[in-house]
């Protein structure tokens, strides 16, 4: 092979090796990429699932600490709204003689969650304790009385929503 044509095949293998080296490097870039972004999506994912979670219980929480004599068929159906399972059933066979309490006592709650957090979750079921205080009037306390609560939530999804199946007054 003469010096020429061996110049040019060195060169022609150098480009080639270069090409190549350029190809494998652009095709990790890009797996790289689509890892992370799939790890930056399930990371994202995970925190919007626990925030869902979180307004869910806060949200059942505030519902089940107010409740007003005067409205208490639009309290009641909030309560239910949230509910599913054994709870909503114990709730709604309840509702009836508890309107009439209620009513007699001319019992207003004004429920403030200040705390929740989760002690576990999966995608499809969650417990959360929720610190909720709430200022009690009633004809035996018209002034009105404060109330903290430390309640237990059970809560599963279901049809996109998160809703509370069991409630548990605790500590």
């Amino acid at each position: 092979m003469s010096k020429s044509m061996s110049g040019a095949f060195n060169g022609a293998l150098s480009g080639k090796a270069w090409s190549v080296g350029l190809v494998v490097a652009t095709v990790l870039t890009t797996a790289l990429s689509i890892w992370l972004s799939l790890g930056l999506y399930d990371q994202h994912d995970r925190a919007q699932r626990r925030q869902d979670l979180l307004a869910a219980a806060r949200q059942s929480a505030l519902n089940f600490t107010s409740l007003d004599y005067r409205h208490y068929d639009r309290d009641s159906a909030n309560v239910l709204e949230s509910a599913t399972g054994g709870f909503k059933k114990q709730f709604a066979a309840q509702t009836e003689q508890l309107t009439k309490l209620v009513a007699e006592n001319k019992s207003v709650s004004e429920g403030q969650v200040l705390e929740a957090g989760i002690v576990r979750s999966d995608e499809h079921s969650a417990r959360v304790l929720v610190v909720a205080d709430s200022k009690v009037t009633n004809t035996a306390a018209p002034r009105g009385e404060a109330r903290t609560y430390r309640l237990q939530l059970d809560l599963v999804y279901r049809d996109g929503r998160w809703l509370t199946s069991d409630v548990e007054f605790v500590g």
